[in-house]
């Protein structure tokens, strides 16, 4: 049985065991997703400072290091929220400002985008890969990345985006789609016309 998983007559680990039970794991998860130690650690020790106030709220439906995770996630969304304010690259801003002329009025292509001839699983493991995704995610507009970050890194369904933002179903596959395609177009720019 997993040691997160405790039984029902087992009680929830306390918070002084949490860094030694998950902090490992919380790094990891961390580290994956921002490619830098020093801003993995940090973002970690918030998580876990945000859990120690929140502990008193936490009710059981979960795992605690599901809920940790869940904490976790919502530290990094906020991470790269902020540093969408302090990071510039003018061809990625370019990019994003200059999407919607290859859209007509009715949203459909202007000019369909070129087939990629990279693999995405490759490309997804280099590290440059990964510093330009962020940076190219720091330049949606703001509605867009969250909408994004919740998809892709809060992993939430439709229907939580939608209760979360107030929007319609068909809004968010309209803004998850745009945010998507305004990516796709950045990466090509700032990533793929570099690997070929």
């Amino acid at each position: 049985m997993d040691s997160d998983s405790p039984n029902r007559a087992d009680p929830a680990p306390s918070p002084d065991q949490w860094v030694d039970l998950y902090g490992n794991y919380m790094y990891r998860y961390a580290l994956a997703r921002l490619s830098d130690p020093e801003v993995a650690q940090d973002i970690v020790q918030e998580a876990l400072v945000g859990a120690i106030h929140a502990f008193k709220r936490f009710e059981g439906k979960s795992s605690i290091k599901t809920w940790l995770i869940a904490i976790l996630k919502r530290k990094i969304v906020d991470y790269f929220r902020q540093a969408k304010n302090h990071q510039r690259m003018d061809s990625i801003e370019s990019a994003v400002n200059g999407i919607e002329r290859t859209f007509d009025d009715s949203g459909h292509w202007v000019t369909k985008p070129n087939d990629w001839t990279v693999n995405p699983g490759k490309a997804y493991e280099q590290r440059e890969f990964i510093d330009i995704l962020y940076q190219c995610i720091t330049k949606l507009p703001e509605r867009l990345a969250e909408i994004f970050m919740l998809r892709e890194f809060e992993e939430l369904s439709t229907e939580q985006i939608c209760h979360r933002l107030e929007i319609t179903e068909s809004n968010c596959w309209v803004m998850l789609y745009r945010a998507r395609m305004q990516l796709r177009s950045c990466l090509e720019i700032n990533w793929l016309s570099d690997s070929k």
